[in-house]
């Protein structure tokens, strides 16, 4: 649920005086606030809960990443166990060998005395072939004692940052719940008259930086078409209107922000990263005046949220818990800027946008309209 009320504030916009409310405070406390603190408020929660949701999302995709350096490495561990359980035999082999041949006659004395001196030298030749072999064979154990010692070790310490990630991601997971049961607390503290008049302000406050963002010519012409991808990008990201928001969510059924804008470009062919922080930081950004559409959107001045540009000053976003996937104005939130997942992609000489489907840009940009934000299923925690 993406509250605008901040954006108006930081653009200069002046809100309509708004009648105050008397209002529960979230925890049983009693207090009058007036609908713009309400919304003032319920911006402040939402992105408390998007940030730890983003936070954990990036704790996530590190834990992933180091489930498969430690399975990496203990599969590597093994294979150097198996070797040095052969190298261990072949040692044990050649020492056997050398123990039983250590009692005859030198090589010397057996040429002497030998009725096929030519004999002798061929075997001396295997002999020395079989030195050969025993030295290789002892530097094959000794390299691979080191290499699993040292394997052994890097393993203990993957596992040791498994763990560490583990508990870390349980913790964010806490913490993102604690911040929707707060949202939870203040949205069943308001009565349906008061729900419908934070909508309200919101439509309005939303139209009028909608409207100072377009006039002040920031967007520019915004004609440019999307390259091959981004066209790919946009239509998977359309594909997905009316999906609901849910944290952690990557698809196909639900999406938090940047798991639909991930997999948009996923579908697309590009991977990019998976947090809204790392896709700010990572992608080229370009000026909000050369948007096209397949760009990414983000918002806030750290990076917690992100829409995909459809182009003619619109986005399509996961808002919030209790919305769905929908078409927006791009300053239905403060934009921080834009990114570029394909910047070589050359534009396409042709562009047909995708249809919208019926009520595309319908509900809450914030996502409280529907009353509760649900907890976490199970199946958005792994």
């Amino acid at each position: 649920m993406r509250l605008v009320c901040a954006a108006a504030l930081a653009a200069g916009a002046v809100l309509a005086p708004v009648p105050a409310a008397a209002v529960p405070e979230p925890g049983g406390n009693t207090g009058e606030r007036s609908v713009a603190e309400l919304l003032t408020e319920l911006q402040t929660l939402y992105r408390e809960a998007e940030k730890a949701t983003e936070t954990y999302n990036a704790t996530e995709e590190r834990l992933k990443r180091q489930r498969a350096e430690t399975e990496r490495l203990e599969r590597a561990l093994a294979r150097t166990r198996h070797s040095l359980h052969d190298s261990r035999g072949a040692a044990g082999r050649l020492a056997r060998q050398q123990y039983q041949n250590a009692g005859g006659l030198s090589p010397y004395l057996r040429l002497l005395l030998a009725r096929d001196p030519q004999r002798v030298l061929d075997q001396g030749h295997v002999i020395g072939r079989l030195a050969r072999e025993r030295a290789q064979a002892v530097g094959r154990l000794t390299g691979d004692e080191r290499e699993a010692g040292a394997l052994a070790s890097r393993a203990r310490k993957a596992l040791d940052a498994r763990l560490a990630l583990t508990e870390r991601r349980g913790k964010e997971r806490d913490e993102v719940l604690e911040r929707l049961h707060a949202v939870e607390e203040l949205l069943a503290s308001l009565t349906a008259e008061q729900l419908a008049a934070l909508a309200e302000l919101e439509r309005d406050t939303v139209a009028e930086a909608q409207e100072e963002l377009v006039t002040s010519g920031a967007l520019g012409s915004g004609g440019a078409p999307p390259s091959a991808a981004g066209e790919r990008a946009v239509r998977h990201a359309v594909e997905q209107l009316g999906k609901p928001y849910e944290w952690g969510a990557e698809g196909p059924a639900a999406y938090d922000c940047s798991g639909l804008t991930s997999e948009a470009w996923a579908a697309a062919g590009t991977p990019i990263p998976r947090t809204s922080q790392e896709q700010w930081a990572r992608l080229e950004r370009v000026p909000l005046a050369e948007l096209r559409p397949g760009d990414l959107v983000v918002y806030f001045p750290e990076a917690t949220h992100v829409a995909l540009y459809l182009g003619d000053g619109k986005v399509v976003q996961a808002p919030r818990p209790g919305a769905r996937v929908k078409v927006s104005p791009i300053a239905a939130n403060p934009v921080l800027g834009a990114v570029r997942p394909d910047p070589a992609g050359e534009p396409l000489p042709r562009y047909v946008p995708p249809r919208l489907p019926g009520g595309a840009a319908e509900g809450s940009d914030e996502g409280y309209a529907s009353g509760h934000a649900p907890e976490a299923p199970e199946t958005s925690i792994r």
